[in-house]
């Protein structure tokens, strides 16, 4: 047996980055929102660039492609784990203002510290995003938005690391940033950091402005349910979740996975769902929404299978 195979990939990577946070057969389960996930063969955790760029080292190393998990807010990961190393951002969590108008964000901090950090600066622009459950590098992924914002509006660059350690950047225009894209999703690597320009506003009122559209967050969406946020697109001349009540959805379940009876536009988790439950009913919502209406609706949640489709 060669040398590269006579340990478990855990070994393996523990020994060439000693130091390193790795957790081995950690459930994906408890780090995505939906609470839905088998275990992961390798979970790495670094806490700064360094590590970050090492860590990518090896797994080249190793002819690995990891993952890129942020949040893990909008995931639904197989329930039969996954295979290789996906990688938490969650410990790039730098923040500063970086000039008079600007913060600039470590990916792995979440949307709602980046907006409270805003508000307290004085600098308006980023308050729709205080209650958008996810993180800067998750958020610039997919342009995150809600109530009429979106990251597009204020994002002015981000740094991005590629699988064989070059570290890019790209700015304004070059993220390709509209509704739910971005450029990133056609490459291969990590976001590292975002940087954000901003305007000067009042705190108080910024602080007013979020408290308003929280409550508009409580009010109609489910909360108090584990959830991936939207779960489809919004499709050209309507909305998904009205087009999910119109077909008389409201409340569909395949298992513990259910068609939010607050919020049509949302697929909860009443407590065991599981990934097979979530794409059933997915499938059947498509299904039954296109037959009645004529409009395929097309997913907003990200689906991992173990072969990387």
């Amino acid at each position: 047996m060669s040398e590269i195979h006579s340990h478990t990939l855990f070994e393996r990577l523990s020994a060439a980055l000693p130091g390193a946070e790795l957790l081995a057969g950690e459930p994906l389960a408890a780090h995505t929102s939906f609470r839905i996930g088998g275990p992961a063969e390798v979970l790495a955790c670094p806490r700064s660039e360094g590590e970050l760029i090492a860590l990518l080292a090896a797994c080249r190393a190793e002819g690995i492609l990891p993952r890129i998990l942020g949040g893990g807010t909008n995931i639904l990961a197989p329930d039969d784990g996954l295979p290789g190393v996906v990688i938490s951002t969650r410990g790039l969590d730098t923040l500063a203002r970086t000039g008079e108008n600007e913060i600039t964000a470590g990916a792995g901090v979440s949307l709602a510290r980046l907006a409270s950090f805003a508000q307290r600066a004085g600098l308006t622009g980023l308050e729709f995003a205080h209650g958008i459950p996810g993180t800067v590098g998750g958020g610039l992924y997919m342009n995150a938005g809600a109530y009429g914002g979106e990251l597009v509006q204020t994002a002015v660059s981000a740094r991005f690391l590629r699988p064989e350690g070059e570290l890019l950047s790209f700015d304004g225009p070059a993220m390709e940033l509209r509704y739910r894209h971005s450029v990133f999703m056609s490459l291969e690597g990590v976001i590292v950091s975002g940087t954000f320009r901003l305007t000067p506003g009042d705190p108080e009122a910024i602080q007013a402005r979020m408290r308003e559209l929280m409550e508009k967050r409580k009010a109609s969406q489910p909360l108090d349910l584990p959830s991936a946020g939207s779960t489809f697109k919004r499709p050209v001349g309507g909305y998904a979740a009205a087009l999910i009540q119109e077909a008389g959805l409201k409340g569909f379940r395949v298992g513990d996975a259910a068609v939010s009876e607050k919020h049509s536009g949302f697929v909860v988790n009443l407590g065991r769902a599981t990934c097979a439950d979530v794409l059933a009913l997915i499938a059947q919502v498509q299904e039954r929404v296109k037959a009645d209406s004529g409009i395929e609706l097309e997913p907003e949640v990200r689906i991992w299978t173990s072969n990387r489709e």
